[in-house]
C-alpha cells in the first residue's frame, strides 16, 4: 500500500464533503476548510499551517481516524467541533460537546480588539459574560484584557461545567468566576462591560435551521421566541441596574436585528461592524439605557 500524505488525505476528506449533503456554520463555512480542520486536528499540527505540512505522512492509524470522522460527520449531521470536541474562538482553543453551543459570533475580533475604540481597556476591570455558556467568550475577555475580573454567568448548570472545564484549561481560575444564574438573577456587582450572546433565533428561523443545529443545545441556547427578543427584551430592562456609570451592554441578536429596533424606536442601538464579517450586534451606554 502507497504512503498517504496530508495531502492526499485532505483531497479524500473535500470529495467526501462535496459530495455530501452538509451544512457549515460551526467554525468554517466550507468542505475545503472543513476538511483541512478535521485533518489538522488529527495530524496535531496547528490550524494555522501552511502548505509545508502537504507532504508529511499520515500513519494507518491517522488515516483510519479520518476515516471514522470522515463517515460520521456525514451520516451523523453532527457539527465537527462536536465529533473532536475541539473550538477555537478568537484565537483560543476551547473544549466542546453538546452541552454548549460551538462558539461562532464575530464578538470574537471585538475582545481581540480589547473593546477599542468603544471602551478605554485601562477603565474595564470588571466583566460580565451573560449566558456564558461554555464559556469561550468569558475567557477570551480574560485573555485579552489581563488586568479585568470576568464573571460567566448561565442559567444551565450542565452548560457551566464545560465552561469550568475550559476555565481550568487556561488557568483562569482567579479571574474567571462562574454564577449559575437565570440571566441577573444572581448577579450582586456592576460591571464595566456586559456582554453577552444570548439565544436569539426566532420561531421562523428555528423551524428552518439545518440538521446540524439540532446537536445543540436548541432549546436553551437559540431558540427565544417568536421575533427572537424574549432574552433581550429581559436584558434591556435590567442591564442598567448591574452597570457603572460609563459602562456598556453589548449583546448579539443577530437576524433579530431588524425586530429589535422596530420594538425600541426610542434606544439609540449602535450596530457594530467586522472587519471578518458578521452582523448583528449592538452596543449601547450606560446612559442610553436610563
Amino acid at each position: 500500500m502507497s504512503a498517504k500524505t496530508l495531502k492526499t488525505a485532505l483531497d479524500w476528506v473535500h470529495q467526501q464533503f462535496e459530495s455530501a449533503d452538509l451544512y457549515y456554520g460551526h467554525g468554517t463555512d466550507n468542505a475545503w476548510d472543513e476538511a483541512v480542520c478535521l485533518i489538522l486536528f488529527i495530524m496535531g499540527l496547528q490550524q494555522t499551517s501552511g502548505d509545508e505540512v502537504l507532504a508529511k505522512s499520515v500513519s494507518e492509524q491517522q488515516w483510519s481516524e479520518i476515516e471514522r470522522l470522515t463517515h460520521e460527520r456525514i451520516q451523523t449531521r453532527k457539527p465537527l467541533p462536536y465529533l473532536i470536541h475541539h473550538a477555537w474562538f478568537a484565537g483560543l482553543e476551547f473544549y466542546v460537546d453538546e452541552r454548549v453551543l460551538i462558539p461562532r459570533s464575530p464578538l470574537a475580533e471585538l475582545i481581540e480588539q480589547q473593546f477599542q475604540p468603544w471602551v478605554g481597556p485601562n477603565k474595564v476591570h470588571r466583566i460580565l459574560d451573560l449566558c456564558t455558556g461554555g464559556g469561550c467568550i468569558a475567557i477570551a475577555c480574560a485573555h485579552y484584557l489581563p488586568n479585568s475580573q470576568v464573571d460567566a454567568s448561565d442559567i444551565s448548570a450542565p452548560a457551566l461545567e464545560v465552561a469550568k472545564q475550559n476555565i481550568d484549561q487556561h488557568h483562569l481560575q482567579d479571574r474567571v468566576h462562574i454564577i449559575e444564574s437565570d440571566l441577573f438573577e444572581n448577579i450582586k456587582n456592576r460591571y464595566d462591560i456586559v456582554i453577552s450572546n444570548p439565544p436569539y433565533v426566532d420561531a421562523e428561523d428555528m423551524a428552518d435551521l439545518p440538521k446540524e443545529y439540532h446537536h445543540e443545545p436548541t432549546g436553551l441556547a437559540l431558540a427565544a421566541g417568536h421575533d427572537g427578543l424574549d432574552i433581550v427584551n429581559r436584558m434591556l430592562e435590567q442591564a442598567k441596574c448591574y452597570l457603572n456609570p460609563g459602562g456598556v451592554l453589548i449583546v448579539e441578536v443577530g437576524n433579530s436585528a431588524a425586530a429589535l429596533s422596530e420594538r425600541y424606536p426610542e434606544l439609540p442601538f449602535t450596530w457594530l461592524e467586522f472587519s471578518r464579517g458578521g452582523d448583528g450586534v449592538f452596543l449601547l451606554g450606560y446612559d442610553e439605557l436610563l
